[in-house]
């Protein structure tokens, strides 16, 4: 028998869900949580083959419930349920070690199928979920892999770049840094140079979109 904890705080759902797995004959449903609490505590004191964890829920939430059921000592696989298809929410639940995600308008059969796939440790997207998650991880790995066009500033030459972008003036600028304006005229040509940029207002506009807080 496959041993599942399963965690919804919708007890209609979470109702309906555990008959439809018990209707496959080689799985039990062992435990029920509302929370997130409860999720953990659950597989702790039943050390189930499964943990199927709705992602909103209180207390916690199931990606909290998550993170603290993959610390035990021999965690269980542990699959989310949820009525979201956000890509954010998908990441976040793959990046925290979910070994499935389990969209709840799935039929019964295909849920069965899934818990066997995920008890039995091979891990479980639907097919238009991976297509997408996968295109969200090239787009971020781009855009993670594209360098700073500040990162080769000084540090005097980024603070100067922070108060341009707020509209001061080089007069201005030299006011709030204690510098004479001269000096300051002299950085923002090195910092014009550097970002490849042909006046102030560019700058500003590549300080806005790079600057770090």
């Amino acid at each position: 028998m496959i041993r599942v904890v399963l965690a919804d705080d919708h007890p209609i759902f979470r109702d309906g869900l555990a008959r439809s797995l018990a209707d496959a004959g080689d799985i039990a449903v062992v435990g029920q949580a509302a929370d997130g609490d409860q999720a953990v505590a659950l597989a702790l004191a039943l050390q189930p083959d499964l943990v199927l964890l709705d992602v909103s829920m209180p207390k916690g939430g199931g990606l909290g419930a998550l993170t603290r059921i993959l610390q035990m000592a021999a965690p269980p696989p542990v699959a989310m349920l949820t009525a979201s298809e956000a890509d954010d929410d998908v990441m976040q639940a793959i990046g925290l070690g979910a070994m499935g995600y389990v969209l709840k308008g799935v039929g019964a059969d295909e849920l069965i199928a899934i818990v066997r796939e995920v008890a039995a440790g091979r891990s479980y997207v639907s097919a238009g979920l991976a297509q997408r998650l996968l295109v969200a991880m090239r787009r971020r790995k781009a855009v993670a892999a594209e360098p700073n066009p500040l990162d080769d500033l000084s540090k005097r030459e980024e603070d100067i770049l922070k108060l341009v972008a707020t509209g001061k003036s080089n007069r201005e600028v030299g006011e709030a840094l204690d510098l004479q304006e001269k000096t300051v005229k002299h950085y923002m040509t090195s910092i014009l140079q550097k970002l490849h940029v042909r006046n102030r207002v560019e700058a500003a506009m590549l300080a806005r979109q790079h600057l770090r807080a």
